[in-house]
């Protein structure tokens, strides 16, 4: 049987960035890989100068364009089947809107992914009964840092993966992707340490977005395919600059490019052996 694995991220880069290595690892060894896009980002912030009229406030196209750096982006992975949750309209537009970071007064808007109900639901449901995955990946409860669509992307997966058990197919295993507070403590520290050689500069935050090692399940070794990753990540060029080993988004703060991506266990078990971390996804199931 083969190996079906299914992502659910909130905006093109999402994925690159939180599982980029992983979709690359799974799709080389022929698991069948499906990335579900809840937005286009449309409310992206833009570095590149020569696309600024595409902004929300200018052209509003930044979604539109930002399909054709997630399609690039998953060609550098060796992903072919993505999807964009509730299908695009005929301007090549989502059926949800980018909302924009908490407190934005795009989070308003009826066609906001914040504000999806039902119907986002569904549409995942009918996606998870069609590809049959054993394994779903998608954020944990707080957005992982909050952002009002990656909040809905764990509520809808965890919805839609109830609902699909009732209609017929029963997710084995549904994972949240991690970012690890030791790790990017000692990120942190590398990146500072450079001064003024560093390509980006350190943040200065409390980790808010990270969770302890002792909380995270599993650790998925991907670091033969880290050019993919890196390649997937320059896609995004719109969203994302890349620089050697580091990458930085819109508020230039450094993070470093790693092959080991980690997951929270939400729906399943794990398997860990003597306490080290799970390291496949698909540990434990028969497939």
């Amino acid at each position: 049987m083969t190996r079906r694995l299914l992502l659910v991220h909130a905006h093109p880069d999402d994925e690159s960035i939180n599982t980029g290595a992983t979709m690359a690892k799974y799709a080389a060894e022929g698991a069948a890989v499906t990335l579900v896009t809840c937005t286009l980002g449309d409310e992206g912030e833009i570095l590149l100068p020569e696309q600024a009229h595409r902004a929300a406030d200018r052209d509003d196209s930044l979604g539109v364009y930002r399909a054709g750096e997630l399609r690039a982006a998953m060609a550098a992975l060796g992903v072919t089947d993505v999807r964009v949750l509730g299908g695009l309209t005929a301007e090549g537009r989502a059926r949800w809107r980018d909302s924009g970071m908490a407190g934005m007064v795009s989070n308003a808007r009826a066609d906001a992914f914040a504000n999806a109900g039902s119907e986002a639901v569904d549409a995942l449901v009918e996606i998870i009964c069609e590809v049959q995955p054993q394994v779903v990946v998608t954020y944990d409860s707080r957005g992982g840092y909050g952002h009002p669509d990656h909040i809905q992307a764990h509520r809808i997966t965890h919805a839609a993966v109830s609902a699909a058990a009732a209609a017929g197919w029963r997710v084995s295993k549904v994972y949240a992707c991690a970012r690890v507070l030791e790790v990017e403590q000692q990120d942190r520290d590398r990146l500072a340490a450079m001064g003024e050689g560093a390509p980006f500069r350190a943040g200065d935050d409390d980790f808010f977005w990270a969770v302890p090692q002792w909380a995270v399940t599993t650790a998925v070794d991907g670091e033969a395919w880290l050019a993919q990753k890196a390649a997937a990540l320059a896609a995004h060029a719109t969203q994302v600059s890349v620089a050697g080993q580091w990458y930085a988004l819109s508020d230039g703060v450094g993070a470093a490019l790693r092959g080991t991506e980690w997951f929270t266990c939400e729906i399943g078990i794990p398997q860990r052996v003597d306490g080290a971390l799970e390291s496949d996804l698909f540990a434990g199931l028969e497939v």
